[in-house]
């Protein structure tokens, strides 16, 4: 994403084949050598931060998830894996880009009907810490602690939560790819969010909501207001947080962020970003795992559980 304070900076893949889940099995050893698989079996009651850090921290062990890289390639396989096991239907959906990659977000789903909501989170690493204080350090990759894996983490406790626990209608999960590589040669911002969103373009059926979660691992959480988000939807999150007693969030507007919602307020669904951008480790090699916090990881994932849970009950009374 990009931002300055208060001011912007600055193919439709529905169909798209489903190459990367030949190699589900390797995914699954991947995800067991995480610490993970057993708990995909025996989902817990309520949403565990200690339980998402540990995701974090599966994810770094992987390298940089920079696109083209084997780091790239193992974090799909193993995103694939994880969430089919946890219940979970899964699509990656492929987009070739101009600069010869090709970007691949992975889509959990289940359910059907009203409300259609959905999760969404960056999961790729930016090719170059370009902000590290350090000259030598700024051609390395990030780490992307925070910046993309603490987002991905409080999904994937979600998706082993709310198979039992969510109310009716449809629930996507996506992971979001080629978000994070904005002012670099032959790439842009939110590439992966853009080609997603493009199948919502125009008459077609819409979700009801998009939340996108970034950069909220931050051990010192402070998540206001985003400018470009959906204002009655950001009220109903903040005011389900403070219901819930997490003082993280803060009810007062502060950045106005170019991020992976955007796309989908274009394409007329309600979109927020919820995101801490306070973080002197963004885009620098500092991204790391002793940045994030179980508890931060907690205050936005139960939240966003409990909201789910209160958007289906509505969606029942109805």
């Amino acid at each position: 994403m990009s931002c300055e304070h208060g001011r912007l900076r600055k193919k439709n893949v529905l169909g798209a084949p489903v190459r990367f889940l030949a190699r589900l099995a390797i995914g699954c050893l991947l995800f067991a050598q995480s610490g993970c698989l057993s708990a995909c079996a025996a989902p817990p009651q309520q949403f565990d931060g200690s339980r998402a850090l540990k995701d974090v921290e599966a994810q770094l062990a992987f390298g940089p998830r920079t696109l083209g890289s084997p780091a790239h390639a193992r974090m799909v396989d193993w995103l694939s894996a994880g969430l089919k096991q946890a219940g979970w239907d899964v699509e990656v959906q492929e987009t070739p880009l101009e600069n010869g990659f090709t970007l691949c977000n992975v889509v959990a789903s289940r359910g059907a009907g009203r409300p259609w909501i959905l999760l969404g989170a960056h999961y790729d690493s930016r090719f170059v810490a370009d902000q590290d204080p350090d000259p030598a350090r700024r051609s390395q990759p990030v780490p992307g602690a925070n910046d993309g894996a603490s987002g991905v983490a409080v999904l994937l406790e979600l998706a082993r939560i709310l198979p039992q626990h969510s109310g009716p209608g449809r629930l996507w999960l996506v992971f979001l790819d080629a978000e994070d590589n904005g002012r670099l040669p032959g790439w842009d911002w939110i590439m992966g969010s853009r080609a997603l969103a493009a199948g919502f373009a125009g008459d077609v059926e819409k979700p009801d909501a998009a939340i996108i979660v970034d950069m909220i691992g931050d051990a010192d959480l402070n998540i206001y207001l985003e400018r470009n988000s959906d204002p009655d939807l950001s009220a109903e999150i903040w005011a389900q947080a403070a219901e819930l007693g997490y003082d993280q969030w803060i009810n007062q507007p502060k950045f106005q962020m170019l991020d992976d919602h955007l796309p989908f307020r274009e394409a007329g669904i309600p979109a927020v970003d919820i995101i801490d951008f306070d973080y002197p480790a963004w885009h620098t090699s500092a991204d790391t795992l002793d940045k994030v916090s179980a508890e931060s990881l907690q205050a936005v994932g139960d939240t966003l559980a409990h909201w789910l849970a209160a958007r289906g009950a509505a969606a029942k009374e109805k």
